[in-house]
Protein backbone atom coordinates (compact mmCIF):
# COMPACT_ATOMS: atom_id res chain seq x y z
CA UNK A 1 0.00 0.00 0.00
CA UNK A 2 1.13 3.64 -0.36
CA UNK A 3 -0.69 6.79 -0.40
CA UNK A 4 -1.94 7.55 -4.06
CA UNK A 5 -3.26 3.80 -4.27
CA UNK A 6 -4.97 4.36 -0.70
CA UNK A 7 -6.77 8.05 -2.10
CA UNK A 8 -7.45 6.08 -5.02
CA UNK A 9 -9.44 3.86 -2.98
CA UNK A 10 -10.92 5.70 -1.02
CA UNK A 11 -12.44 7.85 -4.12
CA UNK A 12 -13.63 4.86 -5.83
CA UNK A 13 -15.65 3.69 -2.79
CA UNK A 14 -17.16 7.27 -2.17
CA UNK A 15 -17.92 7.34 -6.18
CA UNK A 16 -18.66 3.57 -6.31
CA UNK A 17 -21.21 4.39 -3.05
CA UNK A 18 -19.77 1.11 -1.24
CA UNK A 19 -18.01 0.98 1.83
CA UNK A 20 -14.87 -0.99 2.45
CA UNK A 21 -12.91 -2.22 5.28
CA UNK A 22 -10.20 0.15 7.16
CA UNK A 23 -7.15 0.96 5.48
CA UNK A 24 -5.00 -0.13 8.57
CA UNK A 25 -6.34 -3.27 7.62
CA UNK A 26 -4.03 -3.76 4.67
CA UNK A 27 -1.76 -1.03 6.18
CA UNK A 28 -0.67 -1.65 9.78
CA UNK A 29 1.98 0.65 9.73
CA UNK A 30 -0.10 3.84 8.54
CA UNK A 31 1.19 6.56 10.49
CA UNK A 32 -1.00 10.06 11.55
CA UNK A 33 1.32 12.06 9.17
CA UNK A 34 1.08 9.73 6.24
CA UNK A 35 -2.61 9.46 7.07
CA UNK A 36 -2.60 12.94 6.01
CA UNK A 37 -0.54 12.39 3.28
CA UNK A 38 -3.41 10.23 1.96
CA UNK A 39 -6.12 12.88 2.88
CA UNK A 40 -3.61 15.64 0.66
CA UNK A 41 -3.85 13.19 -2.10
CA UNK A 42 -7.19 12.65 -2.03
CA UNK A 43 -7.99 16.20 -2.12
CA UNK A 44 -5.77 16.52 -5.33
CA UNK A 45 -7.84 14.02 -7.05
CA UNK A 46 -10.87 16.21 -6.18
CA UNK A 47 -8.82 19.29 -7.55
CA UNK A 48 -8.03 17.07 -10.67
CA UNK A 49 -11.81 16.42 -11.31
CA UNK A 50 -12.37 20.20 -10.95
CA UNK A 51 -13.61 20.97 -7.67
CA UNK A 52 -12.32 24.18 -5.41
CA UNK A 53 -11.14 24.23 -1.74
CA UNK A 54 -13.37 26.37 0.12
CA UNK A 55 -12.38 25.68 3.43
CA UNK A 56 -11.43 22.91 6.30
CA UNK A 57 -13.86 20.98 8.74
CA UNK A 58 -12.64 19.76 12.62
CA UNK A 59 -13.26 16.77 13.81
CA UNK A 60 -13.13 14.85 17.49
CA UNK A 61 -13.12 18.15 18.99
CA UNK A 62 -15.10 17.60 22.28
CA UNK A 63 -12.57 15.78 24.72
CA UNK A 64 -15.18 12.40 25.19
CA UNK A 65 -14.54 11.61 21.42
CA UNK A 66 -10.51 12.33 21.71
CA UNK A 67 -11.12 9.69 24.45
CA UNK A 68 -13.09 7.32 22.62
CA UNK A 69 -10.22 7.41 19.34
CA UNK A 70 -7.11 7.69 21.85
CA UNK A 71 -5.87 10.76 20.55
CA UNK A 72 -5.21 14.64 22.91
CA UNK A 73 -6.37 16.76 20.03
CA UNK A 74 -8.89 17.26 17.09
CA UNK A 75 -8.35 16.33 13.51
CA UNK A 76 -8.62 18.64 10.65
CA UNK A 77 -9.88 17.82 6.86
CA UNK A 78 -10.75 19.41 3.54
CA UNK A 79 -13.90 21.07 2.21
CA UNK A 80 -14.13 21.67 -1.56
CA UNK A 81 -17.15 23.55 -3.59
CA UNK A 82 -18.95 19.78 -4.77
CA UNK A 83 -19.68 18.98 -0.91
CA UNK A 84 -21.77 22.51 -0.30
CA UNK A 85 -25.42 22.27 0.09
CA UNK A 86 -27.29 24.86 -1.65
CA UNK A 87 -30.22 25.69 2.04
CA UNK A 88 -33.35 23.97 0.93
CA UNK A 89 -31.51 21.37 -1.14
CA UNK A 90 -31.75 17.68 -0.03
CA UNK A 91 -28.75 15.44 -0.35
CA UNK A 92 -28.49 12.99 -3.11
CA UNK A 93 -29.34 9.41 -0.86
CA UNK A 94 -27.88 7.21 -4.21
CA UNK A 95 -24.89 9.07 -3.81
CA UNK A 96 -23.74 7.95 -0.29
CA UNK A 97 -23.20 5.11 1.93
CA UNK A 98 -24.04 5.90 5.23
CA UNK A 99 -25.13 9.93 6.15
CA UNK A 100 -25.07 11.42 9.57
CA UNK A 101 -25.79 15.15 10.27
CA UNK A 102 -24.46 16.64 13.05
CA UNK A 103 -24.98 20.53 14.06
CA UNK A 104 -21.94 22.98 13.45
CA UNK A 105 -20.99 26.57 14.47
CA UNK A 106 -19.21 27.48 11.37
CA UNK A 107 -16.45 30.67 10.63
CA UNK A 108 -16.48 32.38 7.19
CA UNK A 109 -12.98 34.18 7.32
CA UNK A 110 -12.79 37.77 6.64
CA UNK A 111 -8.69 37.55 6.90
CA UNK A 112 -6.15 34.74 6.37
CA UNK A 113 -5.22 32.95 9.56
CA UNK A 114 -1.52 31.51 9.84
CA UNK A 115 -0.56 29.44 12.63
CA UNK A 116 1.56 28.36 14.34
CA UNK A 117 0.51 29.65 18.31
CA UNK A 118 -1.94 31.67 17.66
CA UNK A 119 -4.26 32.56 20.06
CA UNK A 120 -8.09 32.03 19.99
CA UNK A 121 -8.75 35.50 20.51
CA UNK A 122 -6.44 36.44 17.37
CA UNK A 123 -8.12 33.64 15.04
CA UNK A 124 -11.48 35.31 16.00
CA UNK A 125 -10.52 38.64 15.14
CA UNK A 126 -9.95 37.31 11.73
CA UNK A 127 -13.69 35.70 11.26
CA UNK A 128 -16.32 37.80 9.25
CA UNK A 129 -19.32 36.32 10.46
CA UNK A 130 -20.90 33.29 12.22
CA UNK A 131 -23.34 31.12 10.89
CA UNK A 132 -25.36 27.72 11.55
CA UNK A 133 -24.03 25.04 10.03
CA UNK A 134 -25.04 21.16 9.87
CA UNK A 135 -22.59 18.60 8.27
CA UNK A 136 -23.27 14.97 6.65
CA UNK A 137 -20.99 12.59 7.43
CA UNK A 138 -20.51 9.78 5.15
CA UNK A 139 -17.70 7.24 6.09
CA UNK A 140 -16.28 5.18 3.42
CA UNK A 141 -15.81 2.55 6.34
CA UNK A 142 -18.01 -0.49 6.68
CA UNK A 143 -20.05 0.11 9.96
CA UNK A 144 -18.09 3.72 11.06
CA UNK A 145 -15.86 1.28 12.02
CA UNK A 146 -12.14 2.94 11.90
CA UNK A 147 -8.64 3.90 13.92
CA UNK A 148 -8.13 7.31 14.58
CA UNK A 149 -5.72 7.05 11.05
CA UNK A 150 -8.12 5.35 8.92
CA UNK A 151 -10.67 8.66 9.74
CA UNK A 152 -8.24 11.68 8.61
CA UNK A 153 -6.91 9.69 5.59
CA UNK A 154 -10.36 9.43 4.50
CA UNK A 155 -11.06 12.99 4.96
CA UNK A 156 -12.50 12.96 8.40
CA UNK A 157 -15.75 11.45 7.04
CA UNK A 158 -16.62 14.71 4.63
CA UNK A 159 -19.85 14.27 2.33
CA UNK A 160 -21.28 17.77 2.42
CA UNK A 161 -22.46 20.94 4.43
CA UNK A 162 -25.00 23.45 4.84
CA UNK A 163 -24.39 27.19 6.31
CA UNK A 164 -27.17 29.50 7.22
CA UNK A 165 -27.32 33.07 5.66
CA UNK A 166 -28.29 34.77 8.58
CA UNK A 167 -24.74 35.79 8.98
CA UNK A 168 -23.50 37.49 12.70
CA UNK A 169 -20.82 39.41 13.31
CA UNK A 170 -18.56 37.32 16.41
CA UNK A 171 -18.60 39.95 18.71
CA UNK A 172 -22.36 40.11 19.13
CA UNK A 173 -22.24 36.77 20.11
CA UNK A 174 -21.41 34.19 23.59
CA UNK A 175 -20.26 31.29 21.14
CA UNK A 176 -19.74 29.57 24.23
CA UNK A 177 -23.09 29.70 24.93
CA UNK A 178 -24.90 29.65 21.89
CA UNK A 179 -27.16 26.87 22.24
CA UNK A 180 -28.77 23.80 19.36
CA UNK A 181 -30.84 21.94 19.92
CA UNK A 182 -31.05 18.66 17.38
CA UNK A 183 -34.23 17.18 15.88
CA UNK A 184 -35.17 14.39 13.86
CA UNK A 185 -38.53 14.37 12.47
CA UNK A 186 -39.63 17.94 14.54
CA UNK A 187 -38.29 15.40 17.26
CA UNK A 188 -35.78 16.77 19.94
CA UNK A 189 -32.90 13.96 20.70
CA UNK A 190 -29.52 15.68 21.06
CA UNK A 191 -28.54 19.64 22.68
CA UNK A 192 -25.44 21.38 23.27
CA UNK A 193 -23.96 25.00 23.33
CA UNK A 194 -20.52 26.10 21.63
CA UNK A 195 -18.83 25.01 24.57
CA UNK A 196 -19.00 21.83 23.67
CA UNK A 197 -16.27 22.85 20.80
CA UNK A 198 -13.01 23.00 22.74
CA UNK A 199 -14.68 25.41 25.75
CA UNK A 200 -14.94 27.36 22.67
CA UNK A 201 -15.70 27.68 18.92
CA UNK A 202 -12.72 30.02 18.78
CA UNK A 203 -10.61 27.65 20.13
CA UNK A 204 -10.81 25.21 17.54
CA UNK A 205 -10.43 27.99 14.92
CA UNK A 206 -6.71 28.75 16.82
CA UNK A 207 -6.05 24.68 16.37
CA UNK A 208 -7.24 24.43 13.07
CA UNK A 209 -4.46 27.13 11.75
CA UNK A 210 -2.01 25.60 14.18
CA UNK A 211 -2.96 21.81 12.23
CA UNK A 212 -2.35 23.58 9.01
CA UNK A 213 0.68 24.98 9.79
CA UNK A 214 1.70 21.58 10.71
CA UNK A 215 1.76 20.89 6.75
CA UNK A 216 3.08 24.09 5.76
CA UNK A 217 -0.33 25.70 5.22
CA UNK A 218 -2.79 28.60 6.09
CA UNK A 219 -6.65 29.75 6.92
CA UNK A 220 -7.40 31.67 3.50
CA UNK A 221 -9.52 34.71 3.31
CA UNK A 222 -12.94 33.75 2.43
CA UNK A 223 -12.88 30.44 3.49
CA UNK A 224 -15.58 28.40 5.77
CA UNK A 225 -14.42 26.57 9.00
CA UNK A 226 -16.87 24.21 10.14
CA UNK A 227 -15.40 24.22 13.63
CA UNK A 228 -16.61 20.17 15.13
CA UNK A 229 -20.22 18.68 15.90
CA UNK A 230 -21.49 20.44 18.63
CA UNK A 231 -23.51 17.25 19.40
CA UNK A 232 -23.14 13.34 18.33
CA UNK A 233 -24.21 12.76 14.47
CA UNK A 234 -27.29 11.19 14.25
CA UNK A 235 -28.01 8.92 11.13
CA UNK A 236 -30.15 11.32 8.04
CA UNK A 237 -32.31 9.15 6.66
CA UNK A 238 -34.94 9.15 3.67
CA UNK A 239 -37.82 10.61 4.37
CA UNK A 240 -36.74 12.03 8.35
CA UNK A 241 -35.11 15.49 8.41
CA UNK A 242 -32.79 16.50 10.73
CA UNK A 243 -32.71 20.27 12.16
CA UNK A 244 -30.20 22.01 13.78
CA UNK A 245 -31.94 24.86 15.89
CA UNK A 246 -29.87 27.55 17.29
CA UNK A 247 -30.61 30.29 19.58
CA UNK A 248 -29.01 33.44 17.80
CA UNK A 249 -28.21 31.66 14.73
CA UNK A 250 -31.32 30.02 13.11
CA UNK A 251 -32.23 27.17 12.03
CA UNK A 252 -30.79 24.69 8.85
CA UNK A 253 -32.88 21.64 7.94
CA UNK A 254 -30.83 18.55 6.39
CA UNK A 255 -32.59 15.68 4.23
CA UNK A 256 -32.32 13.00 1.67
Amino acid sequence: MNVERAAEMLLRAETDVRARAPLTDEWPELDLATAYEVQDALLSLRLSRGERVVGVKLGLTSEAKQRQMGVDEPIIAWLTDAMALPRGAAAPSGRMIQPRAEPEIVFRLGERIEGPGIAAHDALASVASVHAGVEILDSRYLDYKFTILDVVADNASAAGFLVGETGISPAQLDLTLEACLLEEDGVVVQSATGAAVQGNPAQALALAADLLADRGRALEAGWIVLTGGMTDAVPLRAGSPVSARFTNLGSLTARV
